[in-house]
């Protein structure tokens, strides 16, 4: 699924990166002085943790808003003497990539378990892959899956890892991958895009015939689909062939 494709699905589910946490601490006399010191001393350590949380979630999500404004930067020659700037810029689209894979990537080791960690883990792991350097990307990928579980990032990072397969040749474990995400059909990933690349998988790995049946599962399941025109061209191109 291409970069943009995959922006679009996550856009309303990833808007809020990183959600803070709020703990209310209630402490209660006890009859006893040992009792009343335990219950000073448990407060005092959960208002630590939780001080030392909300500091570590508020550098977490700088180090990522950073990794961001560089994936966002302008793309093109400096400005001319004079000229007004218009902020951070870069010559190549290459450049500002490696450069905004850089961030990503301190902003993943520095808080990994964060919400804010772990899409930068997944940008980082999406760059890796838009750079051609599939292998990083799986790695990346499967560090978001375990981290994330089956939780949404999990279930994005897996629909990544499958695409990092296909660039690496690897069909059959890319098939895999699409074919188990195809049959959650109650999850936040559009089921139709996922058969699309699961049918594109097939081909790659020279199966015409599941290639030609995913297609027309999508067509006739998913008629509206955005997917659905490129379904029927790959049906025609297989009838032709």
């Amino acid at each position: 699924m291409k970069r943009t494709e995959r922006h679009h699905l996550k856009e309303n589910e990833l808007q809020n990166l990183a959600r803070q946490a709020r703990g209310a601490f209630e402490t209660r006399r006890g009859e006893a002085i040992t009792a009343v010191v335990l219950v000073v001393v448990l407060g005092v350590a959960a208002v630590g943790y939780f001080a030392w949380r909300e500091r570590g979630q508020t550098k977490a999500q700088a180090l990522l808003a950073d990794a961001l404004t560089v994936q966002d930067a302008r793309v093109g020659p400096p400005p001319a003497p004079g000229a007004p700037s218009n902020g951070l810029y870069f010559p190549t689209e290459r450049e500002r990539a490696q450069a905004a894979l850089a961030k990503f990537k301190v902003a993943a080791d520095a808080y990994p378990s964060s919400e804010s960690g772990m899409y930068a883990r997944y940008e980082e792991a999406s760059t890796w892959l838009a750079l051609g350097s599939a292998a990083q990307a799986a790695a990346a990928y499967q560090q978001v899956i375990g981290t994330a579980g089956d939780g949404l990032y999990g279930r994005m990072a897996r629909l990544g890892l499958a695409e990092a397969q296909m660039a690496a040749g690897q069909f059959d474990s890319a098939i895999n991958t699409y074919k188990e995400l195809s049959q959650r059909k109650d999850g936040p990933l559009p089921v139709d895009g996922i058969l699309m690349q699961l049918g594109r998988a097939y081909l790659g790995a020279g199966k015409r015939t599941d290639a030609q049946q995913t297609f027309t599962k999508l067509v006739e399941e998913y008629p509206g689909s955005p997917f659905s025109g490129d379904a029927k061209r790959e049906l025609d191109s297989l009838k032709k062939s």
